[in-house]
């Protein structure tokens, strides 16, 4: 996406990447499929717009923060498909490490150092997983053969992967000849992802490193999220362009919905679901099973925390209903389907496809389907899915109102979800506040953007608070009696997913 000074959208290419499962809960990606549909929507984007690498003033990524790659460092090749955020072969791992812990069982035992509980959802046990299950890996890592790295690591290392100055760019831009390249960098809030990172510190944690098996030499240099890491390099569609921003994909929309002060939050409606608070300059660690994270960092000021309650399945779970059942042939349909009738008809689908995240914290669920009579039909099935992401968001964010100790008044909303009408009413309804969605709700992209554009200059951050807009908001119509009864039976539903695995 290409945003222009006043973050309007100047152009927007996508594609899809394929979707690997080599087995039950296994989620790969192809990261050089990843690099060079990047290539493509990157040149597609410019081609929209017609301009030129030396129209654009700076280059922010921002990616799904789990998602890991191990790569060669000599060849830049992959040794292993990219593990996903969804996948849960590292349970074994996970379990493993909780019954090593001070207490036998204790899954928070890593949690003072990086806020976080041990699943499978996080990607150090990944990085181990490759390097215990690829033949020579770990002893490759060891001998600092290998780079482990998330997506945007990934990504900054082939866009700068030259290893030389070249011609100049077409804005005139030469990459530093004396630099480092190709880069291998990532930014705080990435790391913070990774279960490897220290909070207090914003670096690798030797100790954690050691007990997962991860070889710190084979990790990136953590920087801040907004700062000038290097130039992309002299060939390719984007020469000689700054990369000054990253920003796990939460944290983009916190950016690009210009949650930038404290008890400032948002909900994303993409794959999954996340709900983040702006936490302020210390990090608050939940008793409602909420995470503790970063939220972003510039340059050399103070980190920035955030709470979060991550939902697994939401978008995904749309995408399960065309692919898998086949009963909608584009996403789209599945709000023209679940318009069709009133209510749920007494069904409820809770996806615990991954098991159950925030605030739940149960990877022995598994995925069902509840309340089936002869009634039921695909119209029913889609309105269920809908609200799957709606009563998930509540268990969120009234585990968020439990440790902040205030009461969410309204719930700012983003992602790829939030074009759907009906969706979006019946979360008003579930939560009784009002939703609100703004202007661009692409906000991952345009948080990227602000990142690498404050960075540079080109904004400053009075300018991405006023740029901030509203598009439309969703008022509570149901009746409190109502929405108890339905919060209850999808507590009722979610009892059925659980001791499954």
């Amino acid at each position: 996406m290409i945003f222009d000074r006043n973050a309007r959208v100047v152009a927007a290419e996508q594609r899809e990447h394929d979707q690997i499962f080599p087995r039950n809960g296994w989620v790969e990606h192809d990261a050089t499929q990843i690099w060079v549909n990047t290539r493509k929507v990157c040149a597609d984007a410019l081609a929209t717009a017609d301009l030129t690498p030396g129209d654009i003033a700076a280059l922010g990524i921002t990616n799904q923060r789990e998602t890991v790659v191990v790569w060669d460092r000599a060849t830049g090749e992959p040794i292993h498909n990219a593990i996903v955020w969804q996948d849960t072969r590292t349970e074994a791992l996970c379990e493993e490490l909780a019954q090593a812990a001070l207490v036998p069982g204790d899954r928070d035992r890593f949690k003072a150092s990086c806020g976080l509980p041990l699943s499978t959802y996080f990607s150090g046990p990944k990085i181990a997983w490759i390097l215990d299950n690829v033949p020579g890996a770990r002893e490759r890592a060891e001998a600092g053969e290998l780079c482990a790295g998330t997506i945007d690591s990934w990504l900054v290392w082939n866009l700068t992967d030259d290893g030389d100055a070249g011609p100049a760019g077409a804005a005139g831009r030469v990459p530093d000849p004396g630099a480092e390249r190709p880069l291998h960098v990532t930014d705080v809030t990435n790391a913070s992802r990774t279960m490897l990172m220290n909070l207090a510190d914003g670096a690798w944690d030797a100790q954690t490193c050691a007990a997962i098996g991860v070889p710190t030499a084979m990790l990136p240099e953590i920087r801040s999220s907004a700062e000038v890491y290097g130039a992309v390099r002299a060939r390719g569609v984007l020469a000689g362009v700054p990369i000054a921003g990253i920003l796990g994909d939460q944290q983009a929309a916190m950016f690009g919905q210009a949650a930038l002060d404290p008890g400032g939050a948002k909900n994303t409606y993409g794959t999954g679901n996340f709900l983040l608070i702006n936490t302020g300059e210390r990090p608050v660690f939940s008793e409602h099973g909420l995470l503790t994270t970063v939220c972003y960092r510039l340059g050399d000021a103070p980190t920035v925390y955030a709470l979060e309650g991550s939902v697994a399945v939401s978008g995904s779970l749309v995408q399960w209903l065309r692919d898998n059942l086949g009963i909608i042939s584009s996403a789209p349909e599945v709000e023209t389907l679940a318009a069709q009738v009133p209510d749920n008809g007494g069904v409820y689908i809770v996806p615990a496809f991954s098991g159950l995240f925030a605030p739940r914290w149960r990877p022995d669920a598994r995925g069902v389907i509840v309340g089936l009579t002869r009634f039921a039909d695909k119209r029913h099935l889609a309105r269920a899915a809908l609200e799957a992401t709606a009563f998930q968001s509540r268990e969120v964010i009234d585990a968020m109102n439990a440790d902040s100790g205030i009461a969410l008044t309204e719930l700012r909303v983003d992602g790829g979800m939030v074009v759907n009408d009906t969706l979006m009413q019946f979360q008003a309804d579930i939560l009784g506040v009002p939703v609100i969605r703004p202007r661009i709700i692409e906000t991952t992209a345009l948080g990227a953007a602000y990142a690498a554009g404050y960075a540079t200059g080109f904004w400053t951050l009075d300018e991405i608070r006023t740029n901030w807009a509203e598009d439309r908001r969703w008022l509570p119509e149901m009746a409190e009696a109502e929405r108890a009864h339905l919060y209850s039976e999808w507590n009722r539903a979610v009892e059925r997913t659980l001791d499954w695995a």
